[in-house]
């Protein structure tokens, strides 16, 4: 996945998501703290459990960008914990895509961290949900795929603001946060 993005953009995949999530992360966090109403309350309760951790953090600020653009963070990173694996793939089964992570207990590390499309496994086993988005959106971008419908702004805002890659047409809610993020 990496070097088909690299071959098509010029760009790693990787380094450069997961550096330019970094570098938004101070910006991303002011503009959900200046959000109100329950978008705003899920935003500030995000906000409040992130930690020191880098992985943590990130997957924090990915969750939160669903959030401020009205998508469902449910519906990219579906949680599984302390579930049978039959129960598991059966629910796997029934995603069109996303991103899985299975845990013992909530809160503890993940076990295992996977990509879906169309109810299947394509990948499995990444360190941590930043990277699976990371994959996930590359997978979007090598393979000229739409992005789903529930999380269109996601990647939009992904592609465009993140990754900075064809950035000259912005949805109004993905132009909305680009201005508020150069305040």
């Amino acid at each position: 996945i990496n070097a088909e993005f690299k071959r098509i953009t010029t760009m790693p995949l990787q380094s450069r998501f997961l550096s330019q999530l970094d570098f938004l992360s101070e910006s991303l966090l002011r503009v959900f703290a200046k959000r109100s109403g329950e978008p705003g309350k899920k935003l500030k309760n995000i906000a409040a459990t992130m930690s020191d951790d880098t992985d943590a953090r990130r997957e924090s600020l990915i969750k939160g960008l669903c959030i401020y653009l009205n998508e469902s963070p449910d519906v990219l990173v579906q949680e599984y914990m302390d579930m049978a694996e039959a129960a598991t793939l059966s629910a796997i089964e029934k995603t069109t895509v996303g991103i899985y992570v299975t845990r013992e207990t909530p809160g503890s590390d993940s076990s295992d961290v996977g990509i879906i499309i169309e109810g299947v496994v394509v990948l499995q086993d990444l360190d941590n949900v930043a990277l699976a988005v990371a994959m996930l959106f590359g997978l979007f971008y090598s393979l000229n795929m739409r992005y789903p419908s529930q999380l269109r702004f996601t990647f939009e805002v992904i592609q465009k603001l993140v990754m900075e890659l064809d950035a000259t047409q912005l949805s109004r809610k993905a132009q909305n946060l680009k201005t508020k993020l150069l305040l």
